[in-house]
């Protein structure tokens, strides 16, 4: 469906877009500050964000819709629409935070939790540790995270914050380190809008995420030695 076909079917989502539009650029700055700010040097390498614009907030809304419709009766969740859009889709406002070894996110994801338990911000939902590998799960989970496991071997930690209970206003929050991140922009390249389906990529992409998960052991070793 084209641009200007996907506004006008969508054209109530648009005008709650663009009426809450402010509110998120403004808490999406107060996360990108957050994690630049001079508490976490130590433990941040480089912080990534954007703001999703309505144009690939519409084509995700019109994906999932279509997902949803073709699922049996008893697991669809129903269309997004512009009552549901802030809770359905939480990737609104996005920040990426990248570290440059493991051991360096409990710092991080402590002093995240620190400021949820202030008040300056709110968990949408529960955080969670996507990897494959068992050793960093029992890390995560050791630290209350949950765990889940994604076919393609995906590996990165998720949170989604908002400023207060009440507010529509989400960021998703993306935390991983450097060598998570390659392999993040080459699945993202192969795999979005649409996962491949060419068979030895898929396999492929699953051998790059041990490659990955093996050298981020030995960058934790290799930082353990050097500290």
């Amino acid at each position: 469906m084209e641009k200007n076909e996907l506004r006008e079917k969508y054209k109530c989502v648009l005008e709650k877009y663009e009426t809450n539009l402010e509110a998120f650029e403004l808490f999406h700055k107060h996360v990108r500050n957050f994690f630049e700010g001079r508490s976490l040097t130590k433990h941040v390498h480089s912080v990534r964000h954007r703001m999703k614009d309505i144009d690939h907030l519409l084509e995700k809304i019109e994906r999932k819709n279509i997902e949803d419709a073709e699922l049996p009766d008893e697991q669809q969740k129903g269309a997004i629409d512009q009552d549901n859009v802030f809770s359905r889709i939480t990737d609104v406002a996005g920040v990426r935070v990248l570290h440059l070894h493991r051991s360096q996110f409990g710092a991080i994801h402590q002093a995240l939790m620190a400021k949820v338990s202030d008040g300056e911000f709110t968990l949408f939902e529960e955080p969670k540790a996507y990897t494959w590998d068992p050793e960093s799960g029992h890390y995560f989970q050791g630290l209350g995270l949950q765990k889940e496991l994604k076919d393609s071997y995906y590996t990165s930690i998720h949170y989604v914050l908002r400023p207060n209970s009440k507010s529509l206003a989400t960021c998703e929050v993306q935390v991983r380190t450097l060598l998570e991140e390659v392999w993040g922009e080459v699945d993202h390249t192969m795999n979005y809008p649409a996962p491949t389906a060419d068979e030895h990529c898929r396999e492929q992409i699953r051998i790059l995420a041990r490659l990955v998960g093996a050298g981020t052991h030995l960058a934790d070793s290799i930082m353990r030695r050097y500290g």
